[in-house]
């Protein structure tokens, strides 16, 4: 029997505060699959037999797009307010929490160098994150335009990660919008 759902945070925690932000882009790595793979594999084996999906996200899940060599993965959970079905076993695997805000999680190694966010099975920011990847997989000319907007921004100062990448949202909302154009949505 499913539990009642609790209500949600409503407010963005972001532990430890704010941090300098380091940017620099990388060529695309094979091994940056590798690395999904285990960490698939190892959030698999912590989760035990929660139904969950794993999926690599952002910019390393693309071949031959260049990307900050942080591998982003989406993990979807039945409730994202039952942390004790998830949280725990993944802090004790080794994973740092960094954001809980509604309706997402993020946890990472203390390296920094993998990202794990965490959304329930239905949210829509899952679907979004798939399309602009899947997108970017198959189509040259946005991977480019993606890319080159990437470098362009690397030469401005950012405070915050966030602010990084609110400067993108254009850009990627107008690659998502011939992506659902494409896919004939």
């Amino acid at each position: 029997m499913r539990r009642p759902r609790r209500p949600d945070v409503t407010s963005v925690e972001l532990v430890g505060g704010p941090e300098p932000l380091e940017l620099a882009l990388h060529t695309y790595d094979e091994a940056w699959i590798r690395r999904f793979s285990a960490h698939r594999q190892r959030i698999h084996d912590d989760l035990g037999a929660m139904t969950i999906k794993v999926e690599h996200i952002g910019s390393t899940s693309v071949p031959g797009l260049a990307a900050k060599p942080i591998i982003d993965i989406v993990v979807t959970v039945d409730d994202i307010t039952a942390e004790e079905d998830y949280l725990d076993a993944l802090l004790a695997a080794g994973y740092a929490l960094r954001v809980r805000e509604p309706g997402h999680r993020l946890v990472r190694t203390p390296a920094r160098d993998v990202h794990v966010h965490l959304y329930e099975r239905h949210d829509p920011a899952v679907g979004e994150y798939l399309l602009l990847r899947d997108h970017l997989r198959v189509d040259a000319q946005d991977r480019a335009l993606y890319e080159s907007t990437k470098r362009a921004l690397l030469h401005e100062r950012w405070a915050d990660m966030n602010d990084y990448a609110a400067a993108k949202t254009d850009v990627i909302d107008a690659i998502k919008a011939r992506a659902r154009a494409a896919r004939g949505a």
